[in-house]
This record gives C-alpha cells, structure tokens and sequence, in this order.
C-alpha cells in the first residue's frame, strides 16, 4: 500500500523529448496517457507539465537543466512510478525546492476544487491533507471520511465538522509537523471508521495542547523501543529530536476508544477501561509517568453522559478523560495528578 504521496528527485538531465519517451510512453502503453501543462506556471528556471492517466491517476514533473550546472528534476503522482525514476532519492514537501512545492500544491489543489468543491473550499484542511487526499491508495477512503462520516463524529453536521478543523488548521500550531501528522490519517482503499477516528484524536489533543499553551512536539521515538504522541515542555521546539524528552518534559498517549455498540464491551465505561488496559499493557507499562488522554469524541451524548456521571477510576493514572464536539467546546475529567495544565481548553466535570 502506497503511502503519502512525496516526491523523487532526479539528477539526471532532462528535456520535454525525453519525458516524452521515458515517463509518458510507458504509462501510455499500461493506462493511456497524455502530457500537457499544468494550470500554476512551472517554478522559477523549471520546465513542468503534468500526465494524466485514464484511469485518473496524475503526475507531476519539474526538471530544471541549464549548461554548467549540475540538473535537477522532481516527480509526484499517484501513480505507477516509471522505471527510470525507481532509484532516485524521495524527498518530503519540506525538503523539496519551495517552487516546486508551492507548484504542485497549486496545482492539485485547482483539481480538488474541481473534483470536490466543499473540500477545497476549506482551503487550510486541503493543503494540510493534500498528500493523502491525492495520496495512490487513499484518495478516495480519506475524502469519504469526511465527506460521509463526518470525520467520526457522530451525530453531526459535515459543514460544522469541516468548519471546526479548518480553524484547528488555520490557527497554523500544527503548521511545522504536517510531514508528521498528515499520514496519520492513513492510505489505505478502504474507510476504516475506528483507525481514521483514532488518528484525529491526535489532532484533538494537539489542540488542547495548543490552547493551554503548552509547547509540544509530535511522535516521539524512545529508548524502550516505543513511540509515544507528544512530549511536552518549555523549549521542546529548539531541542533536536533524539535529545526529547528531557527529564522536565512530559509525555502524551493519546487513545480515542469506540462507542461501545462496535465492541464486545456493550457500555460506555467498559468500553473506556477497555481501551485504558490495551495502553496500560503497551506502551505506558515501559513509560508508567506519561500522560494519558483519552478522546471520547466518538460516543453519543447518552454515552458519555454516563462516564461524565460516574467519572470512572482507570486503570493508569495520571490521565484525562474528555469529549470534543464540533462546536469547540470540550468536557473532561481528570484521574490523577496530572502534570500538564489543560484549564485553558476544557471545562472539568
């Protein structure tokens, strides 16, 4: 299964004859394809153009070959990478040339708005989830998710779900880790509600993160062999990575259980310690001081009603329990002395 889409880079030179004869070519003989211009102006000193597939994938190319200088060219597409590029270097968004970048971003953004409208018009969520809404495997599955499932929660309106991660996504805090957090939502061809939904958990949190203005950095690789979701503490962002986390800093676990009518656990509170001791046993029993929060975003209001009442004791502690709902207001309790304060974007219960 292919992942996000990124590009490759090439350092062999390049002209619109041999794209022609090398990238065209054989996708013209495996799918059917045409080469034309793309709607965005190539980037400065880059000749570009795009190739469309009949059955709907797209490339883009950019190759850049001037006398003197060594050449250099990029590819991106969802589709059959040509024989010729299978051992080139792939480069992330970032580590591509800001041009080529802000290109093809211009450039698959004009056909989301062409293939479905209400998602480019929340044009921060579209550039954040560009790569894996264009993405070979699941560009269909992750446009469904929001399209039809309103991003997994339930009982909701899509038009106020798109508009409450536009604004998580405009306010620009998770800007920096895009490369990271995007793919999470995953490439697979299929909609897998519970996986997806689990993923923007970790949107949740990063947002009550944010507005308890807490620094934060994402998807932290440990000694014990284990990834946490978050470590945090003052002046994450300017420690290099395999220096996190420092012993003042804090680490996150983020889980999003499912409502319960979809598990072998038939309440709302066996449904949350099932989720719980699934932690407990992994990763919190190598790392017993983080922090865990667990999204209930998923349940129904008669559900969380229910652990709202009780606020039932869990099997780790220190964690937070709560509930996000599209309107921005979030509910939660704590179990716990927890040691990071999220005042600031909860209302305790």
């Amino acid at each position: 299964m292919a992942g996000p889409l990124r590009f490759r880079r090439s350092t062999e030179a390049w002209s619109e004859r041999r794209v022609r004869q090398v990238l065209l070519s054989p996708l013209d003989e495996r799918f059917g394809a045409t080469f034309g211009t793309t709607r965005a102006p190539p980037p400065d000193r880059f000749s570009g153009g795009r190739l469309d597939m009949d059955n709907g994938d797209v490339a883009l190319f950019a190759w850049y070959t001037e006398e003197g200088e060594r050449p250099e060219a990029y590819w991106l597409g969802n589709t059959e990478t040509p024989e010729v590029l299978w051992r080139t270097d792939k480069v992330g968004w970032d580590e591509a040339p800001y041009g080529v970048a802000r290109w093809a971003q211009r450039e698959l953004l004009a056909d989301l708005a062409e293939q479905d409208p209400w998602l480019a018009e929340r044009r921060h969520l579209a550039w954040y989830f560009l790569p894996v809404f264009f993405s070979k495997d699941g560009r269909e599955s992750t446009r469904s998710f929001f399209r039809d499932h309103a991003a997994g929660f339930p009982d909701a309106d899509r038009d106020r779900v798109l508009r409450f991660y536009e604004s998580l996504f405009a306010a620009g805090t998770l800007d920096a880790d895009r490369e990271v957090m995007a793919g999470k939502l995953g490439t697979s061809p299929r909609v897998d509600l519970t996986r997806m939904s689990a993923a923007m958990a970790e949107f949740h949190a990063a947002k009550l993160l944010a507005d308890s203005d807490n620094e934060f950095v994402p998807e932290i690789d440990l000694q014990s062999g284990h990834a946490l979701d978050f470590v945090v503490g003052d002046g994450v962002r300017d420690v290099p990575r395999h220096e996190l986390p420092r012993r003042t800093d804090t680490l996150v676990e983020v889980t999003r259980p499912r409502p319960p009518s979809r598990r072998v656990a038939d309440t709302p509170i066996a449904a949350l310690r099932a989720t719980a001791d699934a932690k407990t046993d992994d990763q919190l029993d190598a790392h017993p001081e983080a922090l865990l929060c667990i999204d209930c975003s998923s349940f129904r209001d008669d559900q969380w009603n229910t652990i709202r009442a009780e606020k039932p004791p869990l099997p780790h502690s220190p964690a937070v329990v709560y509930r996000m709902r599209p309107n921005g207001s979030v509910e939660a309790y704590r179990h716990g002395d927890t040691p990071i304060d999220l005042s600031g974007a909860v209302r305790w219960v």
